[in-house]
């Protein structure tokens, strides 16, 4: 039996995971391993230690799917609809930038559950806390070694991490990567910023007019959902929440400063933003360092094979482009990839 592993519970690395499952009919032991601990990787949702309820999007926030997208992954559009993970989106995000024919949907249950849906359909063995720090050839076989516990020896891997973190692996790895292949790959590049989640206590009324807001004329906040209100999620229960997102340059300028000052400075920024605004009984304060690609590996199909026999590959928005369709290209690449070595 074919051993894989996948590094990353991302849209990827999970749905690349189900794809296995559903299109591989032999046998195979499919793992996913994530240095987070909860599955989610970019599309990470949070839960009040008060009220488990009461979730916010640390970050994606909403799915923009064009018509090109709608007919060409019109299949996992569908499926997420039918099981109501996706929801189209009904309240008002003003200033966002709409163009004709597109849709926006939300994750009623959190944007995480996308993932974790895909896991669930993986029937793949999935571990939080599993940073790998190297991977060696050892008898034809990957042996990947992670921050703790023992190593283990793989038939394929697939990488799907950002890409700062692939290139940071130690090992065989370091000098199967072609000269080319790792200038492509210092070449993808990605915008920081953080993310401040604020969970409130039940009957906390919050009383603007929109569930989402892009803010153009303030140095720290770029955006702020009504988190609960987006998802139409009803808060009279569970408490309403909040998630900003801070400007790139915001996020560049404070990216090595501690998560408890830069909240912080993005109360102070808020305060002027939504005077009155109540203390919240939760924080929770999130670095992005990765957030989104801004320049991604150029004329690449999806994925990039590091390496035949064994196999190893890497996918991920950083071969495609930072959002729900480029993360579906990616693991249909990786998948059409894989297929040959199963």
């Amino acid at each position: 039996m074919a051993r894989v592993l996948i590094v990353g519970a991302g849209l990827t690395g999970s749905l690349c995971a189900a794809l296995l499952k559903k299109e591989i009919s032999g046998p195979l032991y499919v793992t996913v391993w994530d240095k987070a601990g909860d599955a989610g990787g970019r599309m990470t949702t949070t839960s009040s230690p008060h009220n488990p309820q009461c979730t916010a999007d640390m970050g994606a926030q909403y799915i923009t799917c064009t018509p090109h997208y709608a007919k060409k992954h019109q299949t996992f559009y569908d499926e997420l609809l039918a099981h109501g993970i996706l929801k189209p989106l009904t309240w008002p995000i003003e200033g966002m930038n709409m163009k004709e024919g597109d849709c926006n949907f939300v994750a009623p249950q959190g944007v995480s559950s996308i993932i974790k849906h895909y896991l669930r359909q993986s029937g793949a063995e999935v571990y939080f806390r599993q940073c790998v720090t190297q991977i060696n050839l050892k008898n034809d076989k990957w042996e990947v070694f992670k921050e703790t516990g023992f190593s283990e020896q793989f038939d394929l891997v697939v990488l799907t991490m950002p890409v700062p973190q692939i290139l940071q692996l130690q090992g065989d790895i370091v000098n199967l990567i072609s000269e080319c292949q790792r200038q492509q790959l210092e070449s993808v590049s990605y915008s920081s910023r953080y993310a401040l989640g604020l969970f409130y206590e039940a009957g906390t009324k919050i009383d603007v007019p929109w569930a989402g807001q892009y803010i153009t004329s303030n140095p720290c906040v770029r955006f702020v959902s009504i988190d609960n209100k987006k998802r139409n999620v009803e808060s009279s229960e569970t408490g309403p929440s909040l998630v900003i997102h801070t400007t790139v340059p915001f996020g560049v300028k404070y990216l090595e400063q501690s998560t408890e000052d830069v909240q912080e400075l993005i109360f102070q920024q808020l305060e002027d933003l939504l005077p009155g605004l109540p203390r919240p009984i939760f924080t929770k304060c999130r670095k992005w360092r990765h957030s989104q690609v801004t320049n991604a590996v150029a004329n690449c199909p999806g994925q990039m094979t590091l390496h035949l026999k064994p196999f190893l590959v890497c996918g991920g928005d950083g071969f495609t482009q930072s959002n729900f369709d480029g993360c579906i290209t990616s693991a249909l690449c990786v998948l059409e990839a894989l297929k040959n070595h199963v």
